[in-house]
């Protein structure tokens, strides 16, 4: 990919954001004219990139050229709300498969749900051929709020899918649906035999853990190869999770949020409660957490061992500074753009991209100088 990136390192217009150590970052805008853009993937073998639009299209650019027609093949998707076109994920194996994952909102027969499945991306990359769809969030429930809708491969190639619940708040609690709930799959969307209730008959066997509210943010840490995921809270307990088989996170018994009103939330036992595992991190006032990315670049050794978090409300880029499994710090990046931050990849030449959630979206690259 060294012409893509050589290319991008020549374009785009200087700007400088944040204060104090923010001011040390260089951000160039690199491309413009994304509708509410949801989610950013580096191809291999020198091929450009794929990102996702919420409103339902998936476009494909190579540096020095026209942002792509809507992608064709794409599945009929559901806009309502906060429902649309979410995740792109390239499989492990697209170099021999050309296979690419997409998480969407689905039309139920009343209410909608998270679906995942994957095609063929042709070589011209003007279409998605055979789409199958290999996973649908049961019962479907949502009227257009919190379908999660990250996804990740692990090293062992298993799939894991982040899913809302649906702003049905016990659900996250209830093993017979999926609501709240990450799952885990083969590529193929099969049940892998040591999922942690897959003997269970009360219980969806796709399910690695539970007592999510929204999550929003997935990723592999490259250090440890465990999935590491965010979530937003109602108001504030936005938190960071490092997750685990079988593991209950406690939503929406146990969050460091509120209710919008300004009340408890009527099932909250606590912050911390007794059978349900700690957020690694959380915030009292909630930036609404979305994409988040690892750094273990060489390029910029300051930003090593960092986690970066898009924040929607706070409109910024969050990074933390990790030791081991542990934060260290905390630092604001973009916030005198005034952009909600919906995605974060560190692309294969080191660089942190960005995606801003807007009508008129941009793709940033940051550096530091």
């Amino acid at each position: 990919m060294r012409r893509i990136f050589a290319w991008l390192l020549s374009v785009g217009v200087l700007l400088t954001s944040g204060q104090g150590r923010a001011a040390e970052t260089r951000v160039t805008s690199i491309l413009t004219g994304l509708d509410h853009p949801w989610s950013l993937a580096f191809l291999p073998l020198n091929e450009g990139l794929l990102i996702t639009e919420r409103p339902g299209r998936l476009r494909y650019w190579l540096p020095g050229q026209p942002l792509s027609a809507p992608v064709d093949g794409i599945p009929s998707v559901y806009t309502h709300g906060q429902g649309g076109l979410f995740d792109v994920l390239p499989a492990p194996d697209f170099a021999q498969t050309r296979r690419v994952y997409l998480s969407f909102a689905e039309q139920g027969k009343n209410d909608a749900g998270t679906a995942v499945g994957y095609g063929r991306l042709s070589e011209d990359h003007h279409r998605l051929t055979d789409f199958k769809v290999i996973f649908r969030q049961q019962p479907k429930l949502s009227s257009g709020e919190h379908f999660g809708g990250r996804l990740v491969f692990d090293r062992e190639g298993f799939l894991f899918i982040s899913l809302g619940e649906n702003n049905r708040r016990p659900t996250a609690q209830d093993l017979t649906k999926h609501q709240g709930k990450i799952v885990r799959l083969t590529g193929e969307g099969d049940i892998p035999p040591d999922n942690p209730f897959v003997h269970d008959e009360n219980a969806r066997p796709e399910i690695w853990s539970l007592g999510h509210r929204n999550p929003q943010g997935l990723a592999l840490n490259p250090w440890t190869g465990v999935v590491w995921e965010n979530e937003h809270g109602p108001k504030g307990g936005d938190e960071v999770n490092i997750i685990s088989k079988g593991a209950n996170f406690g939503w929406p018994i146990a969050t460091y949020g509120i209710n919008y009103s300004g009340l408890k939330i009527p099932e909250a036992q606590g912050g911390a409660v007794a059978g349900t595992v700690q957020p690694v991190w959380y915030w009292q006032k909630s930036p609404a957490v979305s994409g988040m990315a690892f750094y273990d670049a060489d390029r910029f050794p300051s930003w090593q061992h960092s986690l970066f978090i898009g924040a929607l409300k706070q409109q910024a880029l969050i990074r933390l500074t990790l030791d081991g499994d542990k934060v260290a710090s905390e630092e604001r990046l973009l916030e005198a753009r005034g952009k909600r931050i919906r995605d974060v990849r560190v692309g294969p030449d080191g660089y942190v991209y960005v995606l801003t959630d807007e009508r008129k979206g941009e793709l940033l690259r940051l550096e530091l100088e």
